[in-house]
């Protein structure tokens, strides 16, 4: 009888595609009347050298048809899960289909077996970004999350030493925590994503998160499930994205700056300090005790400012003026409604929401118009001859009558179309008279 000491396979190793593992060399021992010690197991001569003919392999292409041709000769070898553990690698050099089938095989025979659940996880995920439909999708994605969940309940075997269980755990736990936040985030279960993108970060030292790869894409991700948040968390998402896209090369740096600065400006208002954010956001995973960014000035705020520092009010822009009368107080709004209210005024223009016999309902300020939204309704003073198209310009006038602040409505009364001015006829110059040529 030969003995064969079964090398553990040591680690996960995360490549810039994912998972792959690492085999430790297979110690062989060759004296011939060994007893079983420890990890070894007895094999026959005939399955000894077989299985060390296979295993030679120099080539993943042809170690596993090699392994496979060992298993089929002696399908209840007792290296069988060694075996699948080999074979299980050698097919995710270049196959993830057979890669897939392999741990599968591996499953049956150890259904905890960590690095399997690895590979399910990391292949299952990448097949099912690849799913279009979306009933699919979710089925695909949900299969490596339930595989995810596995792998992070895995537990020792008894034939692994702690030091070899947890070199491979450490290395495969973002594996399973990504693909669970994957899946609850197209279940748009944004919360669940924050949490398991946090642990996949934090399972790891803070500097492995600054190289281009799988957990860069983790920080950026966890940026959109933070945006994705009910309510969205603006701060979060500024902080992590533009963690992202500063480490991130091109063209990635690029599709990432724009949710960065977008949380940002929607959070603060404007863009000022948002390259502080991104300098700081360098010098640590997570934002530090006591960060913060300072928030927009509520519309009430606004109104306030402006109000304060108008001499005239009448003088504002007619957005402005909308602009106070939805967010003001009552008091706010009534001080820019006096100064309107009564008065006659003639809009050029405007765009033509809707329009019957007695009404015409018009866009007026630049937001009306870019939103296709009417702010202005004209009572007529009398049925329009020639109705304007929807979409089309007029010049309207009419009387400020009363207001709805929400959604903005100002309404007109004595509304009418200014219909624009014939240009005179030009004068019609006299025919030149005809002389007959005279004769000599």
């Amino acid at each position: 009888m030969k003995k064969v000491v079964v090398a553990s396979l040591l680690a996960v190793a995360s490549t810039a595609l994912g998972a792959r593992v690492a085999v430790a060399q297979t110690q062989v021992n060759l004296g011939s009347n060994a007893q079983q010690t420890g990890g070894g197991v007895q094999l026959a001569p005939a399955e000894y050298n077989a299985y060390t003919a296979a295993i030679g392999q120099s080539t993943p292409q042809t170690l596993a048809p090699a392994l496979e041709q060992f298993l089929t000769t002696y399908p209840q070898s007792q290296v069988k899960d060694d075996v699948l553990q080999r074979l299980m690698l050698a097919y995710s050099a270049f196959d993830p289909a057979k890669t897939l089938d392999a741990a599968d095989r591996l499953l049956q025979v150890e259904p905890a077996n960590i690095r399997a659940l690895t590979f399910e996880t990391y292949f299952r995920l990448q097949n099912a970004e690849q799913v279009q439909d979306p009933a699919a999708k979710q089925t695909a994605l949900d299969k490596a999350a339930e595989y995810g969940q596995k792998g992070l309940a895995a537990t020792k075997p008894a034939g692994m030493t702690q030091a070899d269980f947890d070199t491979v755990k450490n290395a495969a736990t973002p594996v399973f925590h990504r693909a669970i936040a994957t899946d609850a985030l197209n279940k748009k279960d944004a919360a669940t994503a924050v949490a398991q993108l946090k642990q996949s970060l934090g399972s790891v030292p803070a500097d492995q998160t600054k190289t281009p790869g799988p957990l860069l894409q983790d920080t950026y991700t966890l940026a959109q499930a933070y945006y994705q948040s009910t309510p969205p968390d603006l701060v979060n998402c500024a902080w992590y994205a533009s963690r992202a896209a500063s480490f991130a090369p091109e063209p990635y740096k690029s599709q990432m700056m724009p949710l960065a600065k977008y949380c940002y400006k929607k959070f603060h208002g404007a863009d000022d300090g948002f390259d502080a954010v991104a300098t700081a956001s360098q010098q640590s995973l997570n934002p530090p005790a006591g960060f913060s960014i300072v928030p927009a000035p509520k519309p009430a705020d606004i109104v306030k400012q402006v109000i304060a520092s108008t001499p005239d009010l009448a003088t504002l822009a007619i957005s402005d003026k909308e602009f106070i009368l939805t967010n003001g107080s009552p008091d706010d709004a009534a001080k820019v409604w006096d100064t309107i209210k009564g008065k006659s005024v003639q809009f050029p223009d405007a765009t033509v929401i809707s329009v019957t016999d007695t009404a015409l309902q018009v866009a007026v300020s630049d937001d009306a118009v870019q939103s296709k939204t009417a702010d202005f309704t004209f009572n007529l003073t009398a049925p329009l001859k020639t109705p304007p198209a929807v979409g089309a310009k007029a010049t309207v006038t009419g009387t400020y009558a009363s207001f709805t602040p929400s959604p903005i409505m100002i309404t007109m009364s004595d509304g009418a179309i200014v219909e624009p001015k014939k240009a005179p006829a030009k004068p019609t110059k006299p025919t030149p008279a005809h002389h007959p040529a005279r004769r000599r």
